[in-house]
């Protein structure tokens, strides 16, 4: 007989934010909303990884450069502050670039991937900014036998490009020796991977900014945005007027015409253990190493340093889900999911409280790959569509929209993700109706799997018909 386990409520934010905001270093003062009228070179829309990534970079490359941020909520409210802060490069999605893309440019892509992660640990260090950062790489297996070998095609590309040893395969007994889940079967390990307190990151990056003079306004919505010469960002409190934007939005951009069938909104959550580090100690997992598993509703599970559990599952819809609304950051259903799946994985791990649960929506394109361009006025850029991988990449999209905005060549603005057009959803009311639809058909085969069935035929037909329609999505 199972035994029953309580959920904890919503408290308004995740608990990554709530310990990094009860530290003076991370908390920082306020910044105010913006109460006049401004001008800028550049004009930031988005307080999370990718703006304030971008306004780092401006700084970088112009250091005498007047940037404003605006951001709805704080700094790292969104997103960047619930995250499983899983540091990521593109190397797991390798078999999937070449097709799309060719050799050379994958590979190039992957290799600025893995340099962001290595810049992010640089950065940390050099600011005195304790994050938790943690290069013990990624764990990819199989929790369920019809996982098992689905890393086949990855470890064959990279073979037959040359980059082999970026991927070691595992059986049974080595991957239970990373980690000792009864329901681990195999799979791959990478060692090119972090983890991070993502809260921690972004305040630290928020810090960093204001030392370098940026002007950031909180609590501070842009109610309308004129892309022209200049740009014209009109809040509730007053007007900024820019050179030029950058909009780092993440699903929020589901509100601009421009970007309606660019992405679609999933919801993300996690539920959070209370410390049992004796616990992880009998796992064998004493690092910081991340770990996910090969469903189609991807569970992503990392620790932390007083011997936590952060179990997160992706993919989650609530409801028809056409607007962004309260239920994306707190669905009991989908956190009850978490909970559920994490004893599944870890039993040993039954007793232990859960203490904290939370969630969000993130912003999915349809290649499970960010994209990057200019709006045809020449002076608006965007990065969207991180598709809740969006740590490491970020990093690298501050680097391509900083020098787009100056008008500066870099070889990243050579990558294959920038001017991509992106793969359109399909328009309304087919989006949603049908997101939905495939949503629950997929989260039902997966349990089913998870469980040893075969699946009902009706439903894996249904699950699989993102794949069939050319999205990188679903099984």
């Amino acid at each position: 007989m199972e035994r029953p386990f309580e959920i904890p409520p919503d408290q308004g934010r995740s608990w990554w934010l709530r310990e990094a905001l009860a530290l003076p270093e991370f908390a920082g003062e306020p910044c105010p909303a913006l109460d006049t009228d401004a001008k800028a070179d550049v004009v930031v829309l988005g307080g999370g990884y990718t703006g304030m990534w971008t306004a780092w970079f401006l700084t970088e490359l112009d250091p005498g450069i007047d940037i404003v941020l605006l951001e709805q909520d704080i700094c790292g409210g969104g997103p960047s502050g619930r995250n499983g802060g899983f540091v990521d490069s593109f190397w797991g999605m390798l078999d999937e670039l070449v097709p799309r893309f060719g050799d050379a440019a994958s590979l190039r892509l992957c290799e600025a991937g893995q340099a962001s992660i290595d810049a992010i640990g640089r950065f940390l260090d050099e600011h005195g900014i304790d994050a938790w950062f943690a290069p013990d790489g990624d764990l990819d297996v199989a929790s369920s036998e019809s996982q098992v070998g689905a890393w086949a095609e990855l470890v064959m590309t990279a073979d037959r490009l040359g980059v082999a040893d970026t991927f070691r395969t595992l059986g049974r007994e080595d991957v239970r020796a990373m980690v000792d889940s009864p329901t681990f079967r195999g799979g791959v390990f990478n060692p090119n991977g972090a983890t991070v307190q993502p809260a921690r990151l972004a305040r630290g990056l928020r810090r960093a900014l204001l030392e370098r003079g940026v002007r950031i306004h909180e609590a501070t919505p842009v109610s309308r945005f004129g892309a022209g010469n200049p740009v014209i960002a009109e809040t509730p409190g007053g007007t900024v007027r820019a050179g030029a934007a950058v909009l780092g939005v993440n699903a929020w951009a589901q509100h601009w015409k421009r970007f309606k069938r660019a992405i679609t909104v999933r919801g993300s959550y996690i539920a959070l253990t209370a410390p049992a580090p004796e616990k992880l100690q009998e796992l064998g997992w004493t690092n910081g190493m991340g770990v996910s598993d090969y469903r189609a509703a991807i569970h992503y599970v990392r620790t932390t340093p007083d011997g936590r559990i952060a179990f997160g599952i992706g993919g989650m819809q609530p409801d028809l889900a056409r607007h962004i609304d309260p239920r994306f950051a707190y669905d009991e259903a989908s956190i009850r999911v978490a909970v559920e799946d994490l004893h599944r994985m870890f039993p040993s791990f039954a007793d232990v409280p859960i203490e904290a649960a939370w969630g969000g929506p993130i912003d999915v394109s349809g290649d499970h790959l960010p994209f990057f361009g200019t709006l045809e006025t020449g002076n608006v850029h965007y990065g969207l569509g991180f598709t809740g991988n969006g740590v490491g990449p970020s990093h690298l999209a501050g680097r391509i929209l900083a020098h787009r905005a100056l008008a500066k060549y870099d070889e990243v603005l050579a990558l294959p993700l920038v001017d991509v057009e992106p793969r359109r959803f399909p328009p309304e009311p087919i989006r949603s109706v049908g997101a939905m639809m495939a949503n629950r058909a997929i989260h039902r085969r997966d349990v089913g799997l998870d469980e040893g069935q075969e699946p009902n035929p009706f439903v894996d037909f249904v699950a699989r018909l993102p794949r069939r329609l050319g999205y990188n999505l679903g099984p």
